[in-house]
């Protein structure tokens, strides 16, 4: 259920996690990236994937992932297709989700799954017309999202725990040091 009390915990939480801001709202912005990014039902794994490679702060990192919803899915995909095409140089179009099978969807994730099946020519092609001007509208808002989202939970991540006096004190000596970013 959503009960509001334990969101606010939570999210207390995470905005008092013992680490730098910085590093907590690069993994964030690095979520906020990959939730834009169309391999739904990896936005998870990715962000896990990330968050060690980067070495930036899971928790945040996954969060951040999160930030693109089934409500804005729609939206953005929209806006990263057609945007994605005009970058392209190709008129923008809607994104006619009706001509896409969802057996070609299948048979693609297959392809990716079993080493033994591969796609058929029009199979892919089918996905390929989507995929191009998907990634690349989705690679651009993603970034100018995950920029947005880092100056933004920076900014409440200080300004929160300014609030805490000893948190404040931590905040201030883990920005003079860069404690948390290299280690």
């Amino acid at each position: 259920m959503l009960n509001k009390e334990v969101w606010k915990a939570r999210f207390k939480k995470l905005l008092s996690l013992d680490n730098n801001p910085a590093h907590i709202s690069a993994g964030f912005a690095i979520g906020v990236f990959i939730s834009f990014t169309p391999f739904f039902g990896f936005h998870t794994l990715l962000a896990i994937a990330a968050a060690f490679i980067f070495r930036v702060n899971k928790v945040a990192c996954v969060t951040g992932s999160l930030v693109n919803t089934p409500l804005t899915i729609a939206p953005a995909l929209g806006l990263s297709f057609k945007l994605g095409r005009i970058l392209r140089g190709l008129p923008p179009i809607e994104m006619k989700i009706k001509e896409i099978e969802w057996f070609q969807v299948k048979m693609y994730v297959k392809s990716l799954l079993m080493p033994g099946h591969i796609l058929k020519g029009g199979e892919w092609v089918q996905l390929r017309i989507y995929a191009k001007s998907l990634i690349l509208g989705s690679s651009i808002i993603g970034l100018l999202m995950a920029v947005i989202s880092y100056f933004v939970c920076y900014w409440v991540i200080v300004r929160f725990r300014a609030r805490n006096k000893a948190l404040g004190e931590l905040t201030k000596e883990m920005e003079n040091t860069g404690e948390g970013l290299e280690e």
